[in-house]
């Protein structure tokens, strides 16, 4: 005798005309109490798992679920009535991914499927671009040259030839995928795998567009004007919004992110946004004080150096540093100055050093220059 299935709306427990969303929640609520894992042994739970899973198959797609309506169980299931059950146990892992995946841990490596036809951002395009310091330090406008990808303008991005449009295709029906059947102990499990034969596309393109061989999209060389923030540091990336590769299926374009670096300086150096600069003075200036004169990223600015100066002290020029990027204030300068030995010294100057020195009260003078005479011997 047939075994008389039950109505596949009464097994989910829902109305005939229930929504998709209400289909789906209540097959996941039954697939989820009824799994195998969760019941060991029960074979009863092994049944209603199985028979959630052939209803859910059938009312979840909209092909099948038309003729269940309107033929029952004989329109999607060419063996019912002939003396054995049809239904295989299987289905689709991609609906139950989130589900397992999260309450056993993720065995099953299903996911939702995107549809190709929807429409898709481009990909970002990256580039480097060079700058001096003083370029980073106050901003600019640098205009850069990015190859992308940009919609062929023959076939305004369908890929198709003028006068032609593309064919779904008539295996996957739109979707890009089809579904693999694997037998397994508990039935035949059903994955999703590309579509061979539009590539996973979802449409097929009999005659393609000749300027882009229908792709969409043609590789172009375009000229863009970027403005660089002032106190860009080295290594750091702006992001140009829409400048990147052209999107699918009327996407936005991706975004033109470009890197920068910052060509060394012969005199300052950047620490965040302070300036670091050394500065050579003579012994007389450290000794006796001078108006110095200190170059910046704004210019040369004057200093007044306190006598008996040392060499390695520093001292801050408030406000002369890098602008923050945020465009909240700037930071300080910092110079370091040192003293530099006079060299090539004659008679004249050399005695009059040494009468310096012992004005200063050095009365060791002559003991250590006889010391490191004998040194330098």
């Amino acid at each position: 005798m047939a075994h008389q299935k039950r109505d596949y709306y009464e097994v989910l427990g829902v109305q005939k005309g229930a929504s998709d969303d209400e289909i789906k929640r209540a097959y996941r609520k039954l697939a989820k109490a009824n799994h195998p894992d969760l019941n060991p042994g029960d074979k009863e739970a092994e049944a209603r798992f199985k028979e959630v899973n052939e209803a859910y198959e059938i009312l979840s797609d909209k092909e099948k679920r038309s003729r269940y309506d309107q033929f029952g169980h004989a329109g999607v299931d060419p063996s019912f009535g002939a003396g054995g059950g049809g239904f295989d146990g299987g289905f689709d892992f991609g609906d139950l991914g989130d589900i397992f995946g999260s309450f056993f841990g993720g065995g099953f490596g299903g996911g939702r499927r995107t549809n190709p036809n929807a429409p898709q951002r481009g990909e970002s395009v990256r580039m480097s671009l060079i700058l001096s310091f003083e370029e980073a330090a106050f901003g600019c406008e640098k205009a850069v040259t990015v190859e992308r990808l940009e919609p062929c303008s023959s076939c305004q991005g369908s890929g198709c030839a003028e006068g032609t449009t593309p064919e779904i295709c008539p295996d996957c029906h739109g979707t890009g995928t089809v579904q693999v059947r694997r037998q397994t102990p508990m039935g035949v499990f059903a994955t999703s795998s590309p579509c061979s034969r539009c590539g996973g596309k979802g449409k097929i393109i009999h005659q393609p567009c000749r300027e882009c061989r229908g792709l969409g999209t043609v590789r172009k060389k375009k000229t863009i004007q970027a403005s660089i923030p002032a106190g860009i540091d080295n290594g750091q990336t702006i992001s140009i919004r829409g400048q990147g590769n052209a999107g699918k299926n009327g996407g936005p374009a991706g975004d033109l992110l470009i890197t920068i670096t910052v060509r060394p300086h012969e005199i300052f150096r950047r620490e965040g946004t302070s300036v670091l600069c050394d500065a050579p003075i003579t012994f007389t200036q450290a000794a006796l004080g001078a108006e110095l004169e200190i170059p910046t990223i704004d210019g040369k600015v004057k200093y007044d150096l306190p006598e008996g100066t040392q060499s390695g002290a520093t001292f801050r020029l408030k406000g002369k540093g890098i602008p923050s990027i945020n465009g909240r204030g700037r930071g300080d300068q910092y110079v370091t100055v040192y003293i530099e030995t006079p060299r090539n010294l004659n008679k004249e100057q050399k005695e009059a050093l040494k009468k310096f020195a012992e004005a200063m009260g050095d009365g060791e003078y002559e003991e250590r220059k006889k010391f490191f005479g004998k040194k330098k011997r």
